[in-house]
């Protein structure tokens, strides 16, 4: 969950949130690298003798066609790393169904007999004390922690987008099509996200909210609901 007047990304709770934080920080560093070069450039041109001295270039063309190309390197492979993680899915121990509607989430968990359950905003008035004003939920998404979840997520109506910045999942969800993704908790939790695809007059009242909790709990959960 973010705070007020957070500037960095929330904390991670997913191996691929995980590397994803790593690589910014990969990308930031090079890009401060960058900028550190330039500056100390424009000073010595600025400060220092003005020369002309282009009849014999060819090791700074040299350098400026081969820097560029070892920068461009270093962030492409491990931003391709990641992408190819985030792209596999490897024996899930659960899979979940999202369904955007205007506005609100639908849930199918279908490796269980009739659980299903719409997942609506809770209102300001009917908010309980310590909750998360527009973040709250009526239902929530329960999912084992420490096992790979693989959601499945489409739409009724509208574009959507089902988001949860902690997890480090973002997937459109498209009406007539399926698109999956996976997810690990790595901890116990409660982790909140909202539609991040504008879906019409109330996109910014459909949140998420997804709760890692010990597989025995989850058991206990599910067997309760789809009895």
């Amino acid at each position: 969950m973010a705070n007020h007047s957070q500037f960095t990304f929330q904390d991670a709770s997913s191996p691929i949130m995980e590397e994803l934080m790593q690589f910014h920080d990969h990308a930031l560093m090079v890009a401060l690298a960058i900028c550190s070069l330039v500056l100390y450039v424009l000073t010595l041109v600025l400060t220092g003798k003005l020369t002309s001295n282009t009849t014999d270039a060819q090791a700074i063309e040299l350098i400026w066609t081969i820097l560029p190309a070892a920068v461009l390197i270093m962030l492409a492979l491990p931003s391709l790393r990641i992408l190819y993680m985030m792209d596999e899915i490897n024996e899930p121990a659960l899979t979940l169904k999202a369904i955007g509607h205007q506005w609100y989430w639908s849930y199918e968990y279908t490796d269980f007999k009739d659980l299903t359950f719409d997942s609506y905003m809770t209102p300001t008035t009917d908010l309980p004390l310590g909750h998360f004003r527009l973040l709250e939920v009526d239902h929530r998404v329960i999912v084992p922690a420490e096992s790979p979840v693989r959601i499945i997520v489409t739409a009724d109506d509208v574009l959507h987008s089902w988001a949860v910045p902690s997890l480090g999942v973002k997937t459109d969800a498209i009406p007539g099509r399926l698109n999956q993704t996976s997810f690990l908790a790595n901890r116990t939790g409660i982790f909140y996200g909202q539609c991040s695809e504008i879906c019409g007059a109330n996109h910014s009242f459909m949140p998420i909210v997804v709760e890692s909790v010990p597989l025995a709990n989850f058991e206990s959960w599910s067997s309760l609901l789809s009895s």
